[in-house]
């Protein structure tokens, strides 16, 4: 089961005659590939003939890559990501970027080489020696590449899966053991067997298990984007009749050619200069644009307060320099019935880009343009019935307390750490619906939820021991006698386990706020042992009571973890290997808004970068500091009360005294001489702010 999904059932409801255009177009890429890259040439094959970015392409066709990558995606889709998955090839920079085994060499002596293990890969196959795959190292830097060639030469071998995690997963779908490390094609050879070996996929094609696998039990996780057609919506008739969606930043060329968040940065310093560093968050925001998919799901806005249409994705990025402007490009299909006026402003979409929560895309999707009825945001809830998709950041920590059984989430302060927890537990206590509802509604769920009997919260601190946790002698306070009456008293983490040996069919967390601030080892004693998840239901003898004790396997724990108070790697080693460690970092998006001329995602990105330059990562500010009732603060005097009331101070702890520190974070707002921090009226504040942080930045165009 997956999803609530049984594969076995979903296969006998599969329409397999609705794959018949795609298998046939699939079958037409096949043999383009084939008539124009034969197998027997592939040992003459030039480099020309071959790589991506050599300028426009040859008069015989399309280089191989670009055809594998742009020029069949029926026969399975390799886009997304960067140029890298090609092994080697040619940066607009002019340079050639070639993987490890091949730096160093001349570009026509590193395609020698490359082509040569291709060569060899083909060979071997063809020859039914699937094994010698494993020892042609330079195909692994490619593995999409590679395993989309073999699938498409030698189909009655591989299946169009080309994703090493997808077919990870995959496997472990199907009941098989999935090996980390291993290429993408024996992984895909491994899902092959196990598809033939299921009588539900008796006479199946590669292309109807995959459009099936993909349908079903796509791996993927989906962020829903808001994506700006222009400065207030001026591309919007544009982007609806053609088909797509595009955005701005032509300078930076082809998305395609940047392999890291931290390239991309680089270039956008470049173009765009500002006081304090290129905008890492707006590059990762690119690159999640080059990387959407299809079945991907996106919002067109015009302001903050106005949906123009949803769209799902049916398509791949791709950079148009023919356009007169917004060169950057994803197909979309739009859906205009979804059109509405808000009942409020969306702070978050004052930007190009910005993430929609799924429980508010759902009231979108819910929303009928015909019916008369006032904005479906008027209600706190979805229209019932509809499904509401867990936000992203729930379900990580979901999959890994799944994986591993505990999970610590660590992070600067005030990054929601404590929050992201108890969504967890809402989500694990069957509350997900409460989730995008508004603050109040959150409380009093997670209020009820505490009171119940599955979900459990503590904050340790340094005077937290085994008898709270575990078991204990302490004062019985029922006692009439004289003098002192101890009992054996069992501790929070015991009446857990106890309920949750009782109920084997439901999940039972706790919640430990501030983990690292107890004594872990003395916490948790012998039972640290017993929270791997290999070794539930093992008994151990409590030293106290002598009582037998296990952990149920239908526990799970959650910590939270304030990095700078103390670092993880002060943490006990016994319990660093018992918990998943997952980051909780600042997010600008939750404090996308402006006050007065301050754009205040800027000022918090730009505070941040230069404290993680000075100081580290660990000491950033969360965006809980500039957020009011969940919302980005948004007056002048809310501005300085946190500036001056919340940041200052915790700044001037984390620079112990060091006025040149503080000077360094804080630039001209810190008196040079004194070391002191200026005072100024809340209407100079946020004019001073901007002209500190945020100078030089490329304005929103939402």
């Amino acid at each position: 089961m997956t999803n609530g999904v049984d594969v076995r059932t979903a296969a006998a409801e599969f329409d397999r005659a609705a794959v018949a255009d795609a298998e046939s177009a699939a079958e037409d890429e096949r043999k383009q590939v084939l008539s124009q890259f034969p197998l027997e040439q592939w040992a003459q094959l030039p480099l020309e003939r071959y790589a991506l970015g050599q300028g426009a392409p040859p008069e015989s066709g399309p280089t191989y890559c670009r055809l594998m990558e742009f020029g069949t995606p029926h026969l399975g889709s390799i886009k997304g990501g960067s140029a890298a998955k090609h092994i080697m090839y040619h940066h607009n920079s002019g340079e050639w970027r070639l993987a490890a085994p091949l730096r160093g060499m001349d570009p026509q002596e590193a395609w020698a080489e490359l082509r040569g293990q291709f060569v060899r890969a083909f060979d071997a196959v063809g020859a039914g020696d699937f094994e010698a795959l494993d020892d042609l190292e330079m195909l692994r830097y490619g593995p999409t590449l590679v395993t989309k060639s073999l699938a498409t030469y030698f189909p009655q071998h591989f299946l169009p899966i080309y994703a090493a995690e997808h077919l990870r997963t995959f496997v472990t779908l199907l009941g098989g053991e999935a090996q980390a490390g291993v290429p993408a094609a024996r992984t895909n050879r491994r899902l092959r067997e196990l598809v033939r070996t299921r009588e539900e996929f008796d006479g199946w094609t590669g292309q109807e298990v995959m459009r099936f696998l993909y349908k079903h039990f796509n791996p993927r996780q989906r962020t829903i984007w808001k994506i700006a057609p222009g400065e207030r919506g001026r591309l919007w008739e544009e982007c609806r009749d053609g088909g797509f969606v595009c955005v701005g930043w032509d300078e930076l060329g082809d998305l395609g050619q940047y392999q890291s968040d931290t390239e991309l940065k680089q270039a956008l310093d470049a173009h765009w200069p500002r006081s304090s560093g290129g905008s890492l968050t707006l590059a990762r925001r690119l690159l999640a644009f080059r990387d959407l998919e299809a079945g991907d799901r996106v919002v067109a806005n015009r302001g903050t307060d106005e949906v123009l249409a949803t769209g799902r994705v049916d398509g791949s990025y791709r950079y148009d320099p023919d356009r007169l402007e917004f060169h950057h490009v994803v197909p979309v299909a739009w859906d205009t019935s979804r059109a509405q006026k808000l009942s409020k402003p969306q702070h978050g979409w004052r930007s190009t880009f910005a993430k929609v929560d799924p429980s508010l895309f759902a009231r979108f999707t819910a929303h009928n343009a015909d019916s008369g009825s006032g904005s479906v945001l008027d209600s706190g809830q979805a229209q019932t019935g509809t499904p509401i998709a867990l936000p992203e950041d729930v379900q990580v920590v979901l999959d890994a307390l799944e994986r591993k059984g505990q999970v610590i989430l660590h992070g600067p302060p005030g990054t929601g750490k404590t929050r992201l927890a108890l969504a967890a537990a809402l989500a694990l206590d069957g509350r997900a619906g409460v989730l995008g509802a508004d603050a109040r509604q959150r409380v009093e769920a997670q209020a009820e939820m505490l009171h119940g009997d599955r979900v459990r919260m503590v904050t340790f601190h340094p005077s937290y021991g085994y008898e709270d946790f575990v078991e204990g002698f302490k004062p019985d306070l029922s006692a009439t006698g004289p003098g002192l009456t101890l009992a054996l008293t069992d501790g929070l983490f015991h009446h857990l386990c106890s309920r949750a040996a009782a109920h084997p069919d439901q999940t039972f967390l706790l919640v430990v706020d501030e983990i690292n601030r107890g004594d872990l080892p003395r916490i948790f004693g012998e039972l640290i042992t017993l929270l791997e998840l290999d070794k539930r239901n093992l008994p151990v003898v409590l030293p106290v009571s002598k009582r037998r004790f296990s952990v149920p396997p239908n526990v799970r724990v959650i910590g939270t973890m304030n990095t700078a108070d103390r670092s993880i790697s002060h943490l006990d080693a016994a319990v660093r290997r018992r918990f998943a460690f997952l980051p909780v970092g600042p997010d600008p998006d939750a404090v996308s808004g402006t006050v007065g001329p301050l754009d205040l995602a800027a000022f918090f990105e730009s505070l941040n970068t230069r404290i993680t330059r000075h100081l580290d990562a660990d000491h950033q500010i969360g965006h809980a500091y500039l957020l009011r009732e969940g919302e980005p603060i948004a007056t002048e005097e809310d501005l300085a009360a946190a500036f001056h009331h919340e940041v200052i101070p915790l700044l001037e702890d984390y620079c112990l005294g060091r006025a040149e520190l503080l000077h360094r974070i804080l630039g001209g707002l810190v008196d040079a001489e004194t070391g002191r921090p200026l005072l100024m009226p809340p209407q100079d504040l946020a004019d001073a702010l901007a002209t500190e942080f945020t100078s030089g930045v490329p304005g929103p165009d939402a």
